[in-house]
């Protein structure tokens, strides 16, 4: 397997960088352009065990486990006013650090493994949430362009103190 040359690390990271500018100015339609069709995405539930019994990811359960289709839908009803959840709409800033790239299984591919940190706030509430995570994404050359074709999103949290996740991480 051969190593990923600088050049395609940067465009992968102005790749992630331009997508957390995407959900930041809430630019969700855009944001979907980035996704292969056949995306998946998923935010399992991360519990606390002893060493011995495993990573602590509950996999088949979570928070989210989506598809182009269902990320549509949750787009769609966001620019409604039945989207309670994120009406006024959350503030928010991600911070994508240390990503690590490496040629994926398919030509074209790549894996991509990348901290994050997610700074959410709404209204005037002075309360604030952070969300720190690792993502491991895959990402696709498409007709010339990247595109996300999956993202697995592992909280550094067992228990999730904000009020919902109606944001994307």
């Amino acid at each position: 397997m051969t190593a990923v040359t600088e050049p395609i690390h940067r465009e992968i990271e102005a790749f992630l960088y331009r997508e957390a500018e995407l959900l930041d100015a809430r630019q969700y339609h855009d944001w979907l352009a980035l996704l292969s069709e056949d995306v998946q995405y998923e935010l399992p539930q991360r519990v606390t065990r002893e060493r011995s019994q495993g990573e602590g990811i509950l996999d088949g359960t979570g928070h989210f486990l989506e598809n182009q289709w269902s990320l549509r839908k949750r787009i769609e009803r966001l620019a409604t006013e039945y989207a309670w959840a994120e009406d006024p709409p959350s503030r928010t800033r991600h911070f994508v650090t240390n990503i690590r790239v490496s040629p994926g299984e398919q030509q074209d591919e790549f894996l991509v493994r990348s901290n994050v940190l997610v700074y959410r706030t709404r209204g005037d509430d002075p309360t604030y949430d952070i969300l720190s995570a690792e993502r491991y994404d895959v990402l696709r050359r498409v007709e010339g362009s990247l595109r996300l074709a999956r993202r697995r999103v592992l909280l550094d949290h067992s228990i999730v103190l904000t009020r919902n996740l109606a944001i994307f991480l």
